[in-house]
């Protein structure tokens, strides 16, 4: 079967985003940290029944590893989700607002690009208007990103 690309993600990526979202949501609330603490604190108390044995200790290392691998996944979800939200967000603001249109599609830019743009931006405003040449040095570069960004989209 074809998809065509207006058609929306795919089933199974709506349905890891669901279970990222909702995993994530009970992974930040007080229960379930209380939770993992009365865990530990079970195997802990556990220690002398088992004699501190090395598959007591093997427990709870296998499960904290695998947790804590299936965390990471979930968490660069949510946190890709999140910024890509807050990006077209901003976004939007920049285009109906008075700034400089040409910022739109800058998370693009390299690092040395970005830390270039933040230190003229910077620069400009501690000089005021004094800075009129460094922001059209800004524009010109923020509108390169702009364009790749728009390539790339």
């Amino acid at each position: 079967m074809q998809r065509n690309e207006n058609d929306g993600p795919s089933s199974a990526s709506k349905l890891f985003g669901e279970i990222a979202n909702r995993t994530s949501q009970a992974a930040g609330r007080a229960l379930t940290f209380l939770v993992a603490v009365g865990i530990v604190i079970v195997w802990a108390v556990s220690g002398p029944l088992f004699g501190f044995s090395d598959t007591w200790q093997l427990v709870i290392n296998t499960g904290t590893t695998i947790v804590t691998f299936l965390m990471v996944f979930l968490i660069q979800n949510s946190q890709n989700r999140d910024s890509a939200a807050i990006q077209v967000k901003l976004d939007e603001l920049i285009r109906v607002s008075v700034a400089h249109n040409s910022f739109v599609g800058i998370e693009h830019l390299t690092d040395d690009e970005l830390e270039e743009i933040r230190t003229k931006c910077e620069e400009r405003a501690k000089a005021g208007d004094a800075g009129e040449i460094a922001v059209q040095q800004t524009d010109r570069k923020a509108d390169r990103a702009a364009n790749r960004a728009s390539r790339v989209l």
